[in-house]
């Protein structure tokens, strides 16, 4: 008789409770008139951002290289300018080389557009989503600035590099002497290592906004009330977890294709593979991405957090381990 283990990673009950997450998310959208979508996994364009490494293959009869989506963003946007309306899909999405206890290269991420709402609705509307499919209660709202402030008595869009360096070292016992990163990668050191693992103090998913404007990856850049400039971009965070990240969109495809350019210049820099620009997404952004704003979200880490499971492949059908 064969060795081999063929077993599901999940057990049958939580397979159940994935079908009934995905039915309360089709419910939910419904009750809003959100029209669900469905995007190619493939494409000839990728991300170019620096932490994001994509799976690739090639079509045979051509030699044409594609790319499986580490988001179904890019394809959806193209949907949002040929008028499509406030949309939702949920997809397999791919990332080429995270592994772990919170990490799949293959996982479901919900992700949805809302020409119908603001920046500050979304927050709402994505904190309504988690009161109704997984019982939390109304998330704390804090800016990026403010928890900085309170969590390390440090203003993140004034500080030098050289007092978040200082701060990492002393709130990071394990970092090793020789480390070292930009502005932005001291600034997400300290939000993963040090205030992360706080947010479980509030009891309640919090809602992190404004994120530094070095951060905008595609969102927004304006004035926060003490005229700085700010990314328009939240980050969701539950049971130490984060779950979702929110922009409102920008929508200027000549400020998108410097971006872009940036991206890989920094990706040439670390001797990381440049990437192809999704010159479609630029082109329906020339004919008129509507105002909106979006966000992406983890599913199965939700679904872990619902059925109080520690690991993302206890939620999987199959780990990607096993597949």
């Amino acid at each position: 008789m064969s060795s081999i283990n063929w077993q599901p990673s999940s057990e049958l009950e939580i397979l159940k409770r994935r079908a009934q997450l995905l039915a309360d998310v089709r419910l939910f959208f419904a009750e809003r008139n959100v029209m669900e979508v469905q995007t190619p996994v493939l494409s000839q364009a990728a991300p170019t951002a620096t932490y994001l490494d994509s799976f690739s293959t090639d079509y045979a009869p051509t030699g044409q290289h594609y790319y499986l989506q580490t988001s179904p963003e890019f394809a959806m946007k193209r949907l949002l300018a040929a008028g499509s309306g406030d949309i939702y899909q949920i997809a397999p999405v791919f990332r080429n080389g995270e592994l772990g206890r919170l990490h799949s290269p293959e996982f479901t991420m919900l992700e949805w557009y809302r020409p119908a709402l603001d920046y500050v609705g979304l927050m709402y509307e994505v904190d309504a989503l988690l009161q109704q499919l997984a019982g939390f209660p109304a998330a704390v709202k804090i800016s990026y600035q403010q928890l900085y402030i309170d969590t390390l008595q440090c203003d993140p869009l004034l500080a030098e590099t050289k007092t978040l360096k200082s701060l990492a070292f002393k709130h990071i016992p394990s970092l090793p002497d020789n480390w070292e990163t930009d502005h932005d990668g001291w600034l997400e050191l300290l939000m993963s290592e040090v205030i992360e693992p706080q947010l479980l103090n509030y009891h309640a998913p919090v809602i992190v906004f404004d994120f530094p404007a070095s951060q905008a990856q595609l969102a927004n850049v304006y004035q926060n009330p003490n005229q700085q400039k700010v990314a328009a971009r939240f980050e969701v965070y539950a049971g130490g977890l984060e779950l979702a990240n929110g922009y409102d969109e920008c929508l200027d495809p000549v400020e998108l294709k410097q971006r872009f350019e940036r991206d890989n210049q920094l990706r040439s820099s670390q001797n990381k593979t440049v990437m192809p620009i999704d010159e479609r997404l630029l082109a329906a952004q020339e004919a008129g991405l509507p105002a909106c704003t979006g966000v992406a979200m983890g599913l199965d880490r939700l679904l872990m957090l619902i059925s109080g499971k520690t690991q993302l492949s206890e939620v999987l059908s199959f780990g990607f381990e096993h597949s």
